[in-house]
């Protein structure tokens, strides 16, 4: 018998091009990098940029943001590259901080959305990249109804009270725990001056922006709270010399009260030279210096307090007007000089008068605050925070307000602070690239006419660490 051959053949599947017009594409290999340490050539990611794979939770129908921000020693940040959901948005402030916003739909409720970012530094006509960063965005539903309203010196906040289910006014504070919000039977509402109530103040190329938050607390005597809502709200303004100068960026005096020596207000102001004379107009702020110049500063009363003495027992630079910020610069602790180049040129006066180097405390940031602690006592006291002078930091400071009521010959410490001031740049370091990738994530914007105002409220936030990174189509 014939043996039989069977022939078994497989069909190559189809494969359908990817275009049926020609593509063509460029590479650009650049050099390798000097060093791979990241934050020399490499961009470091720095705070407040968010951890790798962090969840973070919005609501639908309010703003979604986050930042990041990038240092490099020897490379010039020139971007923050950003892949995410249509209709997000970057913009650049004043301090390198790259925000991005974006604000879900109804349509978007439940699900998860990635937002990936890397950072580009250019050294010469070199450009280095960090490592890249993905978080995630998780919808929830819509929270506290909420309107904000923004007028050429105050922003005013109304919350529907039937939103926040059972939180009376008195159970919400702004930055600032004196400032607190009222209530009637439909509404929980506040307003505070531009510069006030703990409002802190961001800059773009285009816009001043001042921020405020809405906080919650169980007793009107307490700091902390078991109740978990938290509002920012937002009033942004185009920038123009005469809206620069009517919000006042120059800090009004601070108030202090004490039964012992009355009612006085302190203020702090920045002067051209060491003689201090005739101090720095208001309406220069933000103060620019050049690298290596020296900042004349001085704390006073408004009127001299008779047989009072001031002591600088704190100073520090910060990017905000928050001394609590968690990235700072120590100048003066404990009464102690930090910085080399301080030298506090009066002692034992009504008054404090001080210097600094204007590059000891710019670093990464090219706009900063300084925020001081003063403690004010009687004169020629021994004892007093004021005569003990600077405390090594290996000598824990007195706890001088223990027997303040036995003894009241001096005050609590006061946080008083003045700013910005800024480091001239170059023209090459002004020009920045504020545009997103069309091809990662829409840009939407448009500038303001000069009376108009933009209202942003932003709802909590909440971060878990490190969940899985959850997928979602771009």
């Amino acid at each position: 018998m014939t043996p039989t051959t069977t022939m078994i053949t497989s069909k190559a599947p189809t494969i359908l091009p990817l275009s049926k017009i020609p593509l063509q594409f460029s590479l650009q290999v650049d050099s390798l990098a000097p060093s791979c340490v990241e934050g020399q050539y490499l961009p470091l990611f720095f705070y407040p940029t968010p951890q790798h794979g962090e969840l973070l939770q919005t609501r639908v129908n309010h703003q979604f943001e986050f930042r990041v921000k990038a240092v490099a020693s020897f490379s010039r940040i020139i971007d923050v590259i950003i892949s995410g959901p249509l209709n997000s948005t970057k913009t650049k402030t004043t301090t390198g901080e790259y925000v991005i916003n974006w604000t879900p739909t109804q349509e978007n409720y439940g699900q998860h959305f990635p937002f990936c970012f890397i950072a580009e530094g250019q050294y010469m006509s070199d450009i280095y990249q960090s490592e890249m960063r993905c978080i995630v965005a998780e919808v929830i539903s819509e929270g506290p109804v909420v309107h904000v309203t923004c007028s050429a010196n105050s922003m005013s906040v109304t919350i529907v009270r039937s939103s926040i289910q059972n939180l009376r006014g008195d159970q919400l504070r702004l930055i600032d725990p004196s400032c607190q919000l009222y209530s009637n039977s439909t509404d929980v509402y506040a307003s505070t001056p531009l510069n006030g109530c703990g409002t802190t103040l961001e800059e773009t190329d285009n816009e001043l922006i001042f921020k405020n938050k809405v906080t919650t607390f169980d007793n009107p005597q307490d700091v902390t709270s078991r109740i978990n809502l938290e509002l920012e709200i937002m009033c942004a303004y185009q920038k123009t010399n005469n809206i620069r100068q009517e919000f006042g960026i120059n800090k009004s005096p601070i108030r202090i009260s004490d039964k012992s020596f009355g009612t006085m207000n302190y203020h702090f102001e920045f002067y051209p030279s060491n003689s201090f004379q005739n101090m720095t107009d208001p309406s220069a702020y933000p103060l620019e210096y050049n690298v290596g110049d020296m900042i004349y500063m001085k704390i006073e009363p408004d009127y001299p307090v008779p047989n009072t003495e001031l002591f600088l027992e704190s100073c520090m630079a910060t990017p905000y007007d928050t001394p609590s910020y968690p990235v700072s610069y120590p100048i003066i602790t404990n009464g102690c000089n930090m910085d080399e180049s301080v030298q506090v040129l009066s002692s034992h006066t009504p008054y404090v008068e001080f210097e600094m180097a204007a590059f000891k405390f710019t670093g990464f940031q090219d706009q900063v605050f300084i925020s001081c602690s003063i403690v004010i006592c009687q004169a020629d006291i021994p004892n007093t925070r004021c005569s003990q002078g600077c405390l090594n930091s290996t000598v824990a400071p007195p706890s001088h307000n223990i027997n303040k009521r036995e003894a009241p010959i001096e005050t609590d410490s006061y946080f008083i602070s003045q700013g910005p001031l800024r480091l001239k740049r170059s023209p090459s370091q002004v020009t920045v690239n504020l545009g997103l990738n069309v091809n990662l994530a829409a840009v939407a914007g448009s500038l303001l006419a000069i009376t108009a105002v933009i209202c942003v409220v932003i709802l909590y936030t909440s971060r878990i660490r490190n969940p899985p990174l959850l997928s979602h189509d771009f």
